[in-house]
C-alpha cells in the first residue's frame, strides 16, 4: 500500500512531472483569507490553491445540519477539481503549514480518497519542511488547463449522525479535538461544549511532531494502542479528524469519518452531550 506521505525531496525531484498536481491547502479558521494571502506571498513552485470553505466544502445550511464545513457532493467536488486542472490521471500532493495548520492537507487527501482517487499524498512537514530543505518559493500564479475529474465515490468511508447515534457495540469513536474542548471546559467555535457520549479523546495534534511531520508508526501505535474493531473519527467540522485518519492509516488501522462532526451533532438539540472524562 502506498504511503499517504511524501517527503520534500521526493516532491522536489518530481516538480517537472506533468502528471503532478501540487495543492496549497493553507487556511485559518480565525482568518479565512489568511491561506490565500500566504499563497500569494509565496508557495511551492507549480502549486495551485484550493480554499477550504470556497472550494472544498458545501455551503453551510441555515439549520447548521451537516456542520460548519459540510461535505460537498461528489459531483460538485469533482467539478471543482476539474476546473482547477486536476483529473483522474494526476498524482496530487497536498500541503499546508503544520503543526497547528496541519489539518488541511490531510482533509484534501481524505476527500480525494473518498472520491476513489488513490493517487494522492500529503507533503510530510508541509511548506516548512520544503523551506527547511532549502528549496525555492514562488510567487508566480499557477493555472492549469481545465480537465475532467470523474468521481468514483466510496460511501463506506463516511458516516452520519444517525449512524454514530446507533453505532454497533464495540465501535471506537474518537474525538480528535483538543482535550479541553472534549471535556467541555471551553468551546471557542460551536454553540455547545462537550463531546458525543462514549467517545474517547485523541487530539489530532498529537499525531504530529513539533517539526510538523507525522510521528513514526511506532509512536502512532502507542497513541492508538488497544483500539480494535471499527473506528470512527470526528472533530469540530470534519477537517482535523482527517489527520487522525491518516495517522491510523500509517499503522494499518482503517477509520471512517463522521464528516459533520461536533458542529453537526449539536445542530439537533435532542442529541445527548457528555462532558468531563469518559
Amino acid at each position: 500500500m502506498r504511503s499517504p506521505l511524501v517527503s520534500a525531496q521526493w516532491l522536489h525531484d518530481r516538480l517537472n512531472d506533468e502528471r503532478l498536481r501540487i495543492v496549497d491547502c493553507r487556511f485559518s479558521l480565525q482568518d479565512p483569507l489568511a491561506g490565500r494571502q500566504a499563497y500569494v506571498a509565496g508557495h511551492i513552485p507549480g502549486a495551485l490553491f484550493l480554499d477550504l470553505e470556497q472550494d472544498l466544502s458545501a455551503p453551510v445550511r441555515p439549520d447548521r445540519r451537516g456542520g460548519r464545513h459540510p461535505l460537498p457532493t461528489p459531483e460538485a467536488l469533482a467539478e471543482t477539481l476539474g476546473r482547477a486542472g486536476i483529473g483522474n490521471q494526476h498524482f496530487v500532493v497536498a500541503y499546508d503549514d503544520p503543526p497547528a495548520g496541519g489539518m488541511y492537507a490531510p482533509h484534501l487527501w481524505w476527500l480525494l480518497k473518498w472520491l476513489g482517487h488513490d493517487q494522492v499524498a500529503v507533503l510530510d512537514g508541509g511548506i516548512r519542511a520544503w523551506q527547511k530543505a532549502g528549496y525555492e518559493i514562488s510567487t508566480s500564479a499557477v493555472e492549469h488547463a481545465p480537465t475532467t475529474f470523474r468521481p468514483h465515490p466510496r460511501p463506506e468511508m463516511v458516516v452520519d449522525a444517525d449512524f454514530v447515534a446507533h453505532r454497533p457495540p464495540g465501535t471506537v469513536l474518537i474525538d480528535s479535538r483538543a482535550p479541553e474542548r472534549y471535556r467541555g471546559e471551553v468551546e471557542p467555535i460551536d454553540p455547545v461544549a462537550g463531546h458525543i457520549p462514549g467517545a474517547i479523546n485523541r487530539s489530532w495534534l498529537d499525531s504530529l511532531e513539533a517539526s510538523g511531520r507525522f510521528k513514526p508508526a511506532e509512536a502512532q501505535q502507542k497513541r492508538f494502542e488497544g483500539l480494535e474493531g471499527e473506528i470512527i473519527a470526528y472533530c469540530g467540522s470534519g477537517v482535523s479528524a482527517t489527520a487522525n485518519v491518516l495517522a491510523l492509516e500509517l499503522i494499518g488501522k482503517p477509520a471512517r469519518l463522521y464528516a459533520g462532526s461536533w458542529s453537526d451533532w449539536v445542530s439537533d438539540p435532542s442529541r445527548p452531550v457528555a462532558t468531563g472524562e469518559e
